[in-house]
């Protein structure tokens, strides 16, 4: 076999395995459904559930980075803490070691056949959830197509010189194959494609087990690169999450090397008892890394978090999305007690929407990464609160409630929908802003005084609407409704200045239409605004 013929067969049989796990992980997440955000979210309230979700979501993505990821996007929304962030990850390093089992199990015979179950499933059946599990079986077959064809092409490397050398080099010095695992994992971004070449090359003899032990180590820290990348400009507490994927897994191979020769006597024993074959050794000895690197250091998830906290210094702003004021013994006791809660949490949403205003301003001012950082969490939170208040006002609404109640609960619920379309114009404009430092794009000077005023003006407004919500103040909220006249002739009036500018050739084409967008949602949000105001004056 020649050299092109090598290279060819290898990449394109990591290509086919890589992309079939990837179909086997979207398949798998798309019969379970779309709530493994969900799933982290609810059930991570302790470190222990935290390691079980990670696991669950882990075997259901096929891949360990994907569910850190995740994970850090959730720490960096305020969804979770540190600690429970920890343990998801933890979880993560034992659900990963699954795709190493399958592999273990080695049916490559059968890969073309899967491949083609997978295939007719996806195209003659109509129906989305036939289609799903099409998807994994597609995956599944493609996983072993892809590690046959790689196989196929290492084993002429049986032989070669300069391969026994470097097997050699591993067992000798262990340190070499755990560099060698993770520049390999860096590289290809993938510890189950670097860890199942691992297995081939063990089955067919080309490695020896004191030389793959090292290597398996090194493809488990090289795979906190990914969590490490999106870790890039996130918060302080996503660089934490990220941080301590690193700390876990470099502390958990450190100990494993020093207890290397027990260790490695320990795999070989299992082996023979258990009659295992070299694939599924290699899916042991990993099962077992990182099952007892979990076991040992779960009772210092707390010391952890400390090293990481010291390391990455620095305050985090986080929001607080969950309700604060409610409550279901609210509404069993009273359900006009309850409705107050209600309120106080309607109120707490409206604040968070007005920090949400200050927050879009100051980025469009100046451009910060630490304004936009805040922006998604402002957005998942008011999200939340739009659900659960709603859940919430609607449980209440079972009850009896007196004619000023009514007009009460019917205000707040409509209040809600109001601060929840303010929230998605915040979006609009972030994106907008978003796209003009993309495009760099530049505003005229006249065109940032002008906007700056329509900033102003409508967070003002906003702000004097939720004063008059807080205090029931009917003469606050017919101010704002005067203030609707002064915002709506404003965007006229913004509007004519633009025609004025790119007539005058003072503006491009590109920059007007992000500015005119922006304009337009600060103009809805004054409405809104002015909504939650005759709300408050129907109420009274």
């Amino acid at each position: 076999m020649d050299l092109q013929t090598i290279l060819f067969m290898f990449f394109g049989g990591l290509g086919i395995f890589l992309y079939g796990i990837k179909s086997m992980g979207d398949g798998l997440q798309k019969a379970a459904g779309d709530g493994l955000r969900d799933l982290l979210d609810r059930f991570t309230t302790n470190p222990f559930l935290g390691v079980l979700t990670g696991i669950v979501v882990t075997v259901l993505l096929q891949t360990s980075s994907g569910t850190t990821v995740l994970t850090i996007g959730l720490v960096t929304a305020g969804f979770m803490n540190l600690r429970q962030a920890i343990g998801v990850i933890m979880g993560a390093n034992i659900g990963t070691t699954t795709t190493a089992f399958i592999i273990g199990i080695n049916i490559s015979d059968y890969a073309l056949p899967i491949l083609a179950l997978g295939a007719f499933l996806i195209f003659f059946f109509k129906n989305h959830k036939v289609n799903n599990f099409g998807q994994v079986f597609f995956g599944f077959g493609a996983l072993f197509f892809g590690l046959n064809l790689m196989g196929d092409a290492m084993k002429p490397m049986r032989d070669a010189q300069f391969f026994t050398d470097l097997t050699v080099s591993f067992s000798d010095n262990p340190l070499l194959g755990v560099l060698a695992g993770v520049v390999f994992t860096v590289i290809i971004q993938s510890s189950s494609a670097a860890i199942a070449l691992l297995q081939t090359l063990f089955d067919q003899g080309a490695i020896n087990l004191h030389a793959a032990l090292p290597v398996l180590f090194g493809d488990n820290i090289g795979t906190t690169i990914t969590a490490v990348l999106a870790s890039i400009g996130a918060s302080v507490a996503a660089k934490r999450a990220a941080l301590t994927h690193v700390i876990f897994n470099v502390i958990g191979t450190t100990i494993v090397l020093i207890l290397f020769v027990p260790f490695t006597h320990f795999i070989e024993y299992m082996q023979a008892s258990l009659d295992l074959n070299p694939r599924m050794t290699i899916a042991f000895a990993h099962g077992l890394f990182n099952v007892s690197n979990t076991i040992l250091q779960f009772p210092f998830i707390a010391v952890l978090a400390w090293i990481v906290t010291k390391l990455v210094p620095g305050e985090d702003t986080t929001i607080e999305y969950k309700p604060v004021h409610l409550g279901e013994k609210f509404i069993r006791q009273s359900p006009s007690v309850a409705l107050g809660q209600g309120k106080k949490e309607v109120i707490r949403m409206a604040e968070l929407v007005e920090k949400g205003m200050e927050e879009i301003k100051a980025y469009y001012k100046t451009k910060s990464k630490k304004n936009r950082e805040l922006l998604p969490q402002i957005e998942d939170a008011l999200n939340n609160l739009d659900k659960t208040i709603t859940d919430y006002l609607v449980q209440i609404s079972y009850h009896s409630l007196s004619d000023q109640d009514i007009k009460i609960h019917s205000s707040l619920l409509n209040t809600v929908i109001d601060l929840e379309r303010i929230g998605d114009h915040i979006e609009n404009i972030t994106e907008l802003v978003d796209s003009q430092l993309q495009q760099k794009v530049k505003f005229s000077d006249s065109a940032i005084n002008d906007l700056d005023r329509m900033f102003d003006l409508t967070i003002s407004t906003l702000r004097q609407s939720i004063e008059s919500l807080e205090a029931d103040d009917d003469s606050r909220a017919r101010a704002v409704l005067e203030k609707e006249q002064l915002i709506n002739k404003m965007e006229w009036e913004l509007r004519k200045k633009h025609i004025q500018r790119l007539n005058d050739n003072l503006c491009t084409g590109t920059a007007g239409i992000v500015y005119v967008d922006i304009v337009s949602n600060l103009e809805r949000i004054g409405d809104h605004a002015v909504n939650i105001a005759e709300a408050v004056i129907g109420e009274t």
